[in-house]
């Protein structure tokens, strides 16, 4: 996978599944019902570099991704998060100017310590030729979640708040800018080979609002980690950036790009692979599917992408329905390819 990052390309194309330590794992949940709370898995590092080796021992993926969320930066923030079951995350709602005026401007680093020692004992365990990657959320997502206090189906109270009060949602995002990188050195420096920043809602904005609140701050933070670590490698995932892909690409220059199953292959082969690496893009539910269906499907990534620097992935994250001989049914095939 850190061929692809450089920028070559391999004959046969590195896999991953984003959500790949998840409850479609029998391993995952047993050791989830132990746990505790969810947060117990994030910031236990026996926990969270077990769930991050199971899906390597079972699997032999070419990338572990450390099991950890996108809210760890509100919570070291002072914010209250929590998960609750069937439900998703919670947070109190940082939804008027006064509440985002008392929002902490430096986070807590001692509370992400464990994810760093998660990092340090994953990387000890691995194979060296397996990539260990770190991430965070981008601010758009991020803000997202704190504005709401959860997800909604189309994030309209970030976005109103983005409209109606620019300066005070301008603050939620450079805060997390400001801790966003240094919560990405922090993993590179604990033994990340490369940091993904999921952009999981950035499809929802207009492209003046993509520009300012899903492009500019990525670019600001991809700028900040490789001031500090020069040859970090940095994939950038805008979930749903369709034809603005192009344009996230050239500003915040990752080194790959991360799409959903919705993108236009000619689009993407022509404006962005062309560029840098691309990473993607199987349908969740063909792999649900299986048989013929999920072959075609898998055949159709591959024949889209795989002539270029590519990594197979899915579009978005393992769905927990998700039978397990699917997976090694994705797996076989993509590996028997040669281009």
């Amino acid at each position: 996978m850190l061929d692809v990052l450089g920028g070559r390309k391999r004959e046969t194309p590195p896999i991953w599944m984003m959500r790949q330590a998840g409850r479609y794992l029998p391993e995952y949940r047993e050791l989830r019902a132990r746990a505790g709370s969810f947060l117990d898995l994030c910031f236990t590092p026996e926990y969270a570099a077990e769930l991050t080796l199971q899906p390597i021992r079972r699997f032999g993926f070419d990338a572990a991704i450390i099991f950890s969320d996108i809210l760890v930066i509100p919570y070291a923030l002072g914010r209250s998060v929590r998960f609750e079951v069937g439900e998703g995350p919670r947070l109190d709602p940082l939804d008027t100017p006064a509440k985002v005026a008392a929002l902490a401007p430096t986070a807590d680093f001692e509370k992400l310590q464990p994810v760093y020692q998660a990092l340090r004992e994953v990387r000890g365990a691995l194979a060296e030729n397996v990539t260990l990657i770190g991430f965070c959320g981008a601010p758009w997502t991020v803000a997202t979640y704190m504005v709401a206090g959860q997800g909604t189906p189309d994030q309209a109270p970030a976005r109103m708040m983005a409209y109606r009060e620019p300066e005070a949602f301008s603050k939620i995002i450079d805060t997390l800018v400001d801790n966003s990188i240094l919560y990405l050195v922090g993993q590179l420096e604990a033994g990340a080979d490369c940091v993904q920043i999921f952009d999981t809602w950035a499809g929802v904005l207009p492209p003046r609002e993509f520009l300012r609140w899903s492009i500019a701050p990525t670019a600001r933070i991809v700028e900040g980690v490789r001031a500090k670590v020069p040859d970090a490698k940095i994939i950038g995932f805008p979930r749903g950036a369709g034809a603005l892909l192009p344009a996230y690409v050239g500003a915040t220059k990752v080194d790959a790009a991360s799409i959903d199953w919705t993108a236009e292959p000619s689009l993407i082969r022509e404006r962005v692979q062309s560029r840098v690496a691309v990473q993607g893009n199987l349908d969740p539910l063909a792999l649900i599917a299986g048989g013929p269906a999920l072959d075609r499907a898998i055949d159709d990534v591959l024949a889209n992408y795989a002539q270029g620097r590519f990594i197979f992935n899915l579009g978005h994250g393992i769905l927990p329905e998700t039978p397990i001989a699917h997976v090694e049914q994705m797996i076989r095939r993509v590996r028997d390819y040669r281009s």
